[in-house]
């Protein structure tokens, strides 16, 4: 362990074993995108247990419920995202999934339970803060949309949050660790599909075809050149072409061929001009070829940018809870997140807070089959995020 806390915790060990056997209950039950059925009903469950009155439903499958406090005030979110992933665990726990091919491998069941932690410790007597908490637990991370459906549902309406808070287990970090990063700290994805038309012909005759995969090697490399020519040396920029599909004889030049990739960069002015320098690349690379090109460009998340001014409410409250030197300000990744969604709306933070244990040998990262948290990160994701909340609503 990286470090210790230092505050007065307010969850105790019987919290920690709550959150964690929450945890693994989910663990065992992963549910995919917009399917979280029985993890939202118990989500709902355990709110009502609280005496709140939770809405179910929201952009399909998600949960809201709102914590009003001791005395009028401001409004913050957090939000907990609840799906898991089509991956087949190959953990030998206890808590395994019970569902071949399903898996919480990016600790979406650690975010479900902390939140659900915060809701209790927030309906104790002298819990409540000033100020209203709404609690947002949501669908579809993974897949994308599920952030978006939730606000297009009212989530950040009656009321409006004037701040928002999310935590995120990291295995890049160790426990008691906790990355609060200013400014950008995980990127924007954007998905590409691309056909190249051509004319087909027998492979000694190259010269009666117009050659789609020749077009299409071309414009694989040629689309490098949106990070080394394109941007900003010191932008942060990937475009990775990770499938490739052409033909179905080796003498025989195909009629088409296809490819699929992704884009990756952190800063919103650069994102918004990619599908535009995108296609002009493509298009200009199969008109010079002969080909022609059909784009299916889909945007998925885009960057996620925590704000400055939260970023540093959620600073103080992480160095609280592990010390000054255990909180690292420099934590970013070309992954992205769809809380980037109620970033773009409302100022907030995103936090990563560390979970890997060496000696323990929980060292897989997110989306491996073999992926676990040390489960101590839920206590210290739960202060951190609770911590955070109360120093926004009490300034």
């Amino acid at each position: 362990m990286a470090g210790t806390t230092t505050s007065n915790t307010h969850f105790t060990a019987a919290d920690l074993d709550e959150m964690v056997a929450l945890r693994r209950d989910l663990h065992a039950h992963p549910e995919l995108a917009f399917a979280e059925e029985r993890t939202a009903g118990l989500v709902a469950a355990r709110l009502r247990e609280l005496g709140l009155e939770p809405r179910t439903g929201v952009g399909r499958t998600g949960v809201l419920a709102t914590v009003r406090g001791r005395v009028p005030g401001k409004t913050v979110l957090l939000r907990a995202d609840m799906d898991a992933l089509p991956i087949q665990e190959e953990n030998d726990v206890p808590y395994r999934s019970q569902h071949a091919g399903r898996m919480h491998a990016c600790g979406h069941d650690c975010h479900t339970a902390i939140l659900l932690g915060i809701a209790r410790q927030l309906t104790r007597p002298g819990g409540a803060p000033r100020g209203q908490v709404t609690l947002c637990f949501q669908p579809a991370e993974e897949e994308g949309g599920g952030a978006a459906a939730m606000i297009a549902d009212g989530a950040l309406a009656d009321p409006g949050p004037d701040a928002t808070f999310g935590v995120h287990v990291w295995q890049d970090l160790d426990l008691g660790q906790v990355g609060v990063t200013p400014g950008p700290f995980m990127a924007a994805v954007d998905d590409f599909r691309v056909t190249v038309h051509g004319k087909g012909a027998h492979a000694a005759m190259p010269q009666l075809a117009a050659d789609p995969v020749v077009c299409l090697a071309h414009a694989v490399t040629a689309l490098q050149t949106v990070a080394s020519r394109g941007a900003d040396p010191l932008a942060a920029v990937v475009v990775s072409v990770t499938q490739l599909r052409a033909g179905t004889a080796f003498n025989i030049i195909p009629p088409s061929a296809w490819m699929n990739g992704t884009v990756r960069v952190f800063d919103p002015q650069l994102w918004e001009e990619l599908p535009a320098r995108f296609e002009r690349i493509v298009r200009g690379v199969a008109e010079a070829m002969g080909c022609t090109a059909t784009i299916e460009y889909k945007r998925c998340n885009r960057p996620t940018v925590n704000d400055p001014e939260m970023a540093t409410i959620a600073r103080a409250a992480a160095a609280e809870v592990v010390g000054e030197a255990n909180v690292i300000d420099d934590v970013r990744t070309m992954g992205g997140e769809d809380f980037s969604a109620f970033l773009h709306q409302v100022p907030g933070c995103f936090i990563a807070i560390g979970s890997r244990n060496r000696s323990r040998g929980l060292i897989h990262g997110h989306h491996h089959p073999r992926f676990d948290v040390d489960e101590d990160s839920l206590r210290i994701g739960a202060e951190v995020l609770l911590g955070a909340a109360r120093r926004f609503l009490e300034a």
